[in-house]
């Protein structure tokens, strides 16, 4: 006998409902109409910069648009199915409806989780420093291991990835790595990731086969839009030129292109090297400098309270939001959100969506009963 899906399908549709007042689709259709329109007018690609902008966010508000339109037609196409189904008692039918009401659950899904990115920043890009904690050289090579883990991310997600500064460790890993994610809600996902990660497993450096416990230190801030001002004086900066080993440590430079940038009122030090060229590395340190600046200005207004990355915290035991256990079993926790998995390989891999979208319902749930 063919199941009657009616009353599972009117709760999706009363979902996709709830997701459109969320996420305000009639107010972003005006606003993609209205970007359309200052982008045809005339020398608007005078500053490409700004262009670049505008166009960007016309993208990605579109791009909501069309995936509550694609919900809205798949939905349409499960009820006349299910209707058919239950009156030809068509298995074949039947089959089809299942599975497109579990697609449509996964547009759901998405579209939910994009209607909790409200932040100023948060459909934008990402700058991600990993850096080494307790544990010596094993931290070093901790580094470099969530540093892959974030570029297979970024590959699922098809975004752009763009590595700023990835020097060497003293003997394994890396000293420290930091990259710029380009991508639609780069930053509102990733922010999920900023704190402690720590790392229980069989160390491979010692002769002993000892457990070893690691830790890294994930600071996720966002890639400020040109029309966002940070004052930033040309005597506050101190640049200094270096030679640049290259991505892991590879001699693929042999002039001095890489930049260090010093920002003397704060203290605040920004490398990068792996762009080609010392201007191409120089505007990255600077944009590096901005977030950070930014962020500072953030906490001195909010001491309590720090919008964009979460309270710091010591690279340490009792500090982490992440393990990571290898040894004597496999299980990775958050513990935020207490979801857990024993695939450890596919985590460092970059399956990283269960505790990322597991993070924002938390956070959510936590905003709503405050």
């Amino acid at each position: 006998m063919i199941e009657n899906r009616s009353t599972e399908i009117e709760a999706l549709s009363k979902r996709i409902d709830e997701v459109g007042d969320y996420l305000h689709v009639a107010s972003k259709r005006e606003e993609v109409a209205r970007l359309e329109e200052q982008g045809a007018q005339p020398g608007f690609w005078n500053d490409q910069n700004l262009a670049q902008s505008v166009m960007t966010r016309a993208a990605n508000l579109r791009s909501d648009c069309e995936e509550y339109d694609k919900a809205k037609a798949a939905l349409e196409d499960i009820e006349v199915a299910n209707e058919l189904a239950l009156a030809d008692s068509d298995e074949s039918l039947a089959q089809e409806v299942d599975a497109g009401i579990k697609h449509l659950k996964d547009i759901i899904d998405s579209l939910e989780l994009a209607s909790w990115f409200d932040g100023e920043f948060d459909g934008g890009d990402a700058i991600v420093t990993v850096t080494p904690g307790q544990g010596g050289l094993e931290a070093q090579d901790w580094t470099e291991m969530l540093f892959r883990m974030y570029l297979h991310y970024a590959e699922k997600h098809g975004w752009k990835v763009e590595v700023n500064d990835a020097p060497a460790g003293e003997a394994i890993g890396l000293d420290r790595a930091t990259f710029t994610v380009h991508g639609k809600n780069a930053y509102g996902m990733l922010c999920a990731e900023q704190g402690v990660h720590r790392l229980v497993r069989i160390s491979p450096t010692d002769d002993k086969k000892r457990r070893q416990t690691t830790f890294a230190g994930v600071e996720v801030l966002p890639v400020l839009p040109e029309d966002v001002e940070v004052d930033i004086g040309v005597n506050d900066l101190r640049i200094d030129v270096y030679r640049s080993s290259g991505p892991g440590g590879q001699s693929v430079n042999t002039t001095d292109s890489a930049v260090r940038i010093t920002h003397l009122p704060t203290g605040i030090v920004v490398t990068c090297q792996n762009e080609k060229s010392q201007l191409q590395n120089k505007e990255s340190a600077l944009r590096i400098l901005r977030s950070k600046l930014y962020e500072l200005e953030l906490q001195k207004r909010a001491a309590s309270l720090d919008e964009l990355r979460g309270p710091k915290r010591e690279i340490s035991f009792g500090s982490q939001i992440r393990n990571y256990v290898l040894y004597p079993y496999q299980l990775v926790k958050d513990l935020r959100s207490n979801v857990e998995t024993g695939n450890v390989d596919a985590v460092l891999d970059g399956e990283l969506d269960q505790f990322i979208i597991a993070y924002h319902r938390w956070r959510v749930s936590q905003q709503e009963n405050d």
